[in-house]
């Protein structure tokens, strides 16, 4: 079975995560640079079986866009011609970083740990997936 692929796009920092092949279990991948997310992707491509990409959509409170959703319906249609094979999923992402933060005070991690500017990005994309998981009945 091949695996899912969740991405928690930023201007900056791009959060990514990935299921097992057998899509049970989400977990964190790795945070690129945004720049090197579509460079990311076609190595990580050619190395895993990947079939769903989640890309988290940003949405205010009131459901209205806000001002980095283009660019993740820009990223949406660049991995459409890429990969036409893939299936891609907007998955809502309301309040993603803040569970992150949340999750990472909790955690107990070390204060350095926890200041890494990508772990929020990570566990974002996590929480993501693991979501779409759920609401999908995996």
């Amino acid at each position: 079975m091949a695996r899912i692929l969740a991405i928690d796009y930023g201007t900056k920092r791009t959060g990514l995560a990935v299921t097992d092949p057998l899509q049970i279990i989400a977990n964190g991948l790795d945070t690129v640079a945004t720049q090197d997310l579509l460079s990311y992707l076609e190595k990580y491509f050619s190395e895993e079986e990947v079939e769903t990409v989640v890309i988290g959509e940003p949405r205010h409170a009131d459901g209205n866009p806000t001002k980095v959703t283009p660019h993740v319906i820009g990223l949406k249609r660049k991995l459409e011609k890429l990969y036409p094979q893939l299936k891609l999923v907007l998955q809502d992402e309301g309040y993603t970083s803040v569970m992150a933060k949340e999750a990472i005070m909790q955690s107990g991690l070390k204060r350095k740990k926890r200041q890494e500017k990508g772990l929020v990005d990570k566990i974002a994309a996590t929480i993501i997936l693991q979501e779409y998981l759920e609401a999908n009945n995996y």
